[in-house]
Formats: C-alpha cells, structure tokens, sequence
C-alpha cells in the first residue's frame, strides 16, 4: 500500500507544504489528482476563508462558510466539500499518478468527506499523501490500520516519496 501522511507544525504549513509540491509535480507532468487547500485572510480579521483547488485543472471552491463574528463552531461548508470530493472522483476513475488531499478531516474522521476516495486510490494502486493535524491523527491511524507512513514535511522528503511510488517521469510524458 502506498499510503502516506505529513504534518507541518504550524498553523496553514501543510496546506503551503501540499500546494508547492502539486506544482511541482504538475510541472514534471505527473497526473495528479485531489485537493490542495488556499487559506485567504480577510479584510475584516476574522478567520481566514479557505479555498481547495481541484487537481489537476484547477478549479476553486470555497469550502468555509461566513457564519459572523461571533460564531464559533466549525466553519466548513459540507455541500461544497462533497462537490470538490465528487470533482476528485471523476478525475480519479480516469487514471492518475498521485492523488493529494489537502486534509483527512473531522468528516473524513467521521466517515464523509474524502474518506471513500482515498480507500478507492489505495484500492486501485494509485498512491496517496495526505495532509493531517494532530486532531485528526487517531482517527486516520485506524482508518489506514497501521499501513500508511508518516513523511516529513519538508519537501525533499515528500519528493523523494512520490518519485519512489510514482512512474519515472519520462514514463509518463
């Protein structure tokens, strides 16, 4: 299985640390498919409005919504991460290299979001790296029984692993 997992440190890395290796990989004409996550600060200083692309052809949803000023509860839209989790499905079924979800979620923890496309990847011999936080760690180390490998964030290390688990490039071109 080739199933792997990074977490930066601070607040918004890995979203940064995912979104530079995609277009890497993109540039070395690898098929990549999934989600890398846009974090926008607001004019207004309130939490910063967060955006996914959709690999490889780059379409933007926003996944949070506006919920005021004094709201304090989770900011995610789910209509519009089952919208990016349906865009990544057909892109997957039509053969990729690499597939990159920005996070494995509360709703992936909870059995939703981008849960089902992953467990379709690793199916299907596609690999898959994951961007993870320490919130949502217990729930995707029994979700990957033990199988996934936990990389640096440091890009180096991300890019020796997909170029271990991925086609030469000159294969793919």
């Amino acid at each position: 299985m080739k199933l792997a997992y990074t977490m930066a440190p601070g607040r918004g890395d890995t979203d940064l640390v995912l979104e530079r290796l995609a277009a890497e990989l993109a540039a070395r004409s690898l098929r990549c498919c999934g989600t890398v996550q846009i974090n926008s600060a607001r004019a207004d200083a309130g939490p910063c409005d967060m955006d996914v692309r959709v690999l490889p052809d780059g379409a933007v949803l926003r996944i949070s919504q506006d919920l005021g000023p004094q709201a304090r509860g989770c900011r995610l839209d789910p209509a519009a991460l089952e919208t990016a989790v349906a865009m990544v499905t057909a892109t997957l079924s039509s053969g990729a290299d690499l597939l990159i979800v920005n996070k494995f979620g509360k709703h992936e923890a909870e059995g939703r979001g981008f849960r089902s496309v992953i467990a379709e990847a690793v199916a299907m011999d596609i690999p898959v790296l994951v961007g993870l936080n320490a919130l949502n760690r217990p729930a995707f180390e029994s979700f990957a029984e033990g199988l996934a490998v936990q990389l640096p964030s440091d890009p180096a290390a991300l890019m020796a692993w997909v170029e271990d688990v991925t086609p030469r490039v000159d294969e793919v071109a």
